[in-house]
């Protein structure tokens, strides 16, 4: 194994808290002349979708349908033609080896064939009635199969579009039957556009809105308490004050950094929401990469309620939550039918017919145990050949795995929370990083140097990036 970090033995990421400057070791002359050279080799490569962003900017705001996308490094984003499997090709007919895949969304990989062949099969039935079909029992079981094994007793679910609406979800029926008001979140989160989330700790723990948070409709403080990841002691001073709902957290956090568990800590926190009568919420959104069932099977965890999203669908927006037996009857108890409609839970498209064919598809017969194996062997790859390549260089950086998903980043230990791992980013560096991979035809995420496999990736995907990453690496040491 390398010296990078994978899954624990047992239960132990996008914007985060402000940026702090940059702190790895490298020239900063030296990385603005490479940067403006791979700005000028990209655009050299790539002036078809040069041209097509030009001709977006005159309707589309930033050139963009959806405003992250203006991140990407370079003066314009990829235009994709056509994507399959782990590769896709952009408009300049380059193609390119897909280690970002969607952020999560395509961690399928591209237009997995049983998902295609269910989506076009359930298009020519109907697409949306507002009425349930059979595949929605289906993916229930499915899913309860998966995450609600062991210790878990997650068993009831419901459907939506997207992860951040079934956080949301989550969070007003945990306001509702506890009747308590606040929400507790870990330090460098992120679980979608929840209002709640965009929270994080100032220089003297008070807690603020997170940067770049647009148009927040409250103080944070009101509706949030923030602590840091792995410290069960602050989680357990923010339960005391006995006003907390749920604590919504991801198993290891991800949108910030990968950052692991450490050993006692999930079982410590399942402890002290149980004592606080607030509700343990495992956002697994982006952990799925740790197994079929995410952490929460990988680990033995107990939550009250999981929410999964993006994969599960293999492309086509559709998401869930779980919950444990005992809250579904109290949700079916307190919430008036009179009033079901109307009370910010749900949507006139979620659990619609070809999302739920979808996920049916894709739950069943792409991302099977067996898939998950090659995915995490291929992380495994990717893990050791950044190692080996940050030992020949001599850079102090490191690298962690979590299952399906590895990263590495600009310190010389793996952080224990988000202010570490929020700390030890670099942006230019980072953006020249993507930029050196995207000339040689490798995309990696855009909001971290994170890399996803999928079933289709190969060694060779694999080792074009350990290729990239280390022209890239001895440029900056030279």
């Amino acid at each position: 194994m390398s010296a990078g970090t994978s899954l624990p033995a047992g239960p132990g990421a996008h914007p985060g808290p402000p940026r702090r400057g940059p702190v790895a070791a490298v020239d900063r002359d030296r990385l603005a002349a490479l940067t403006r050279e791979g700005t000028e080799a990209y655009v050299a490569a790539h002036p078809r979708c040069a041209d097509a962003h030009r001709a977006a900017r005159e309707h589309l705001t930033y050139g963009v349908p959806m405003s992250w996308m203006a991140k990407w490094p370079g003066p314009f984003p990829l235009h994709v033609a056509e994507a399959s499997g782990a590769r896709f090709r952009c408009l300049d007919g380059t193609e390119h080896v897909d280690l970002c895949l969607g952020d999560t969304g395509a961690m399928c990989g591209h237009a997995p064939a049983r998902t295609v062949a269910a989506v076009v099969a359930q298009a020519g039935r109907g697409m949306t009635a507002m009425l349930p079909t059979p595949d929605a029992a289906v993916v229930a079981a499915e899913l309860t199969a998966r995450f609600g094994a062991g210790p878990s007793r997650v068993a009831r679910w419901q459907l939506t579009l997207s992860a951040t609406d079934a956080n949301r979800h989550v969070l007003r029926y945990a306001r509702h039957l506890t009747g308590r008001g606040r929400v507790v979140v870990m330090d460098g989160c992120y679980h979608g556009s929840v209002d709640e989330a965009f929270a994080t700790l100032d220089a003297s723990g008070a807690v603020v809105a997170r940067a770049g948070n647009i148009g927040a409709p409250v103080p944070l403080d009101r509706t949030t308490l923030v602590v840091p990841f792995n410290d069960a002691d602050a989680l357990g001073a923010a339960l005391a004050t006995g006003d907390v709902a749920a604590v919504l957290m991801e198993p290891a956090l991800t949108n910030i950094g990968i950052v692991l568990p450490e050993p006692g800590y999930l079982d410590a926190v399942r402890r002290l929401t149980r004592a606080a009568g607030a509700w343990f919420v495992v956002d697994e959104t982006h952990t799925l990469c740790a197994g079929p069932g995410g952490c929460t099977a990988a680990w033995g965890l107990d939550p009250d309620v999981v929410v999964v999203g993006k994969t599960i669908g293999g492309g086509v927006p559709v998401a869930a939550f779980g919950t444990t037996p005992e809250i579904a009857v109290e949700i079916e108890r307190r919430v008036e039918l009179e009033q079901i409609d109307v009370g910010g839970v749900g949507g006139t498209l979620a659990g619609n017919a070809l999302s739920t064919a979808a996920a049916r598809a894709t739950l069943q017969e792409v991302l099977t145990p067996d898939a998950f194996t090659g995915m995490v062997a291929q992380a495994t790859r990717w893990t050791d050949g950044v190692q080996g390549v940050l030992d020949a260089v001599g850079l102090p950086w490191h690298v962690t795995q979590l299952g399906a998903r590895a990263e590495y980043a600009f310190a010389p230990q793996a952080p224990r929370d988000g202010a570490a791992a929020g700390a030890a980013d670099d942006f230019p560096l980072q953006q020249y990083l993507h930029l050196q991979a995207l000339v040689r035809g490798v995309l990696l995420t855009p909001f971290h140097n994170m890399a996803l496999m999928c079933p289709a990736t190969s060694d060779a995907d694999v080792d074009r990036h350990t290729e990239a990453f280390a022209e890239a690496a001895a440029a900056l040491t030279a």
